[in-house]
């Protein structure tokens, strides 16, 4: 296969704890410039010490949500790995992860350089939130569940039924 008729194949790495509508607005987006997208979910993160849901349930959420949107390139797949070797297991090009605010971006410069240091061959691409989703995030749509608000705007329906039941613990 000549680098002509390669497909591009990008990864989406993340916690995705929950999956909120701003993810999906960023893995649609993904999926209209690349010929198959992974998202990769995080199964253990060295930032963040638990999660709210198992790896194998945030998969699930993602793969549901991504069916019902008709993403019939995306992927998911849980990953433990350093994430350039990940993005080498799949065959990944790029990686690419969404930006929302200007601290998203010092964090993800940072991480572009290490990446590049280890894997050089693989580039970071980064998309920016849509306005309406550039105040989402998976910890603010945790917050607010506990303390009873309404999130069923900002997460899939049954994202939104889980996390509701699993903060009621």
């Amino acid at each position: 296969m000549t680098d002509l008729n390669r497909q591009r194949l990008a990864v989406c790495p993340g916690s995705y704890d929950p999956v909120t509508h701003g993810h999906l607005d960023i893995l649609t987006r993904t999926s209209r410039v690349f010929d198959r997208v992974v998202v990769g979910v995080v199964g253990q993160s060295i930032r963040k010490s638990t999660t709210l849901f198992t790896a194998e349930e945030r998969q699930g959420f993602l793969e549901r949500a991504i069916a019902a949107n008709g993403l019939e390139n995306v992927e998911v797949r849980v990953f433990t790995n350093l994430l350039v070797e990940f993005a080498r297991e799949c065959g990944a090009t790029a990686i690419v992860k969404g930006l929302r605010a200007i601290s998203d971006f010092e964090y993800e410069f940072e991480m572009n350089q290490l990446n590049r240091k280890l894997a050089a061959d693989i580039e970071s691409v980064y998309i920016f939130a849509s306005a309406e989703f550039s105040f989402l995030s998976s910890t603010g749509v945790k917050e607010m569940a506990t303390f009873g608000a309404d999130v069923s705007d900002l997460v899939p329906a049954e994202v939104a039924k889980a996390l509701t039941e699993r903060v009621r613990r």
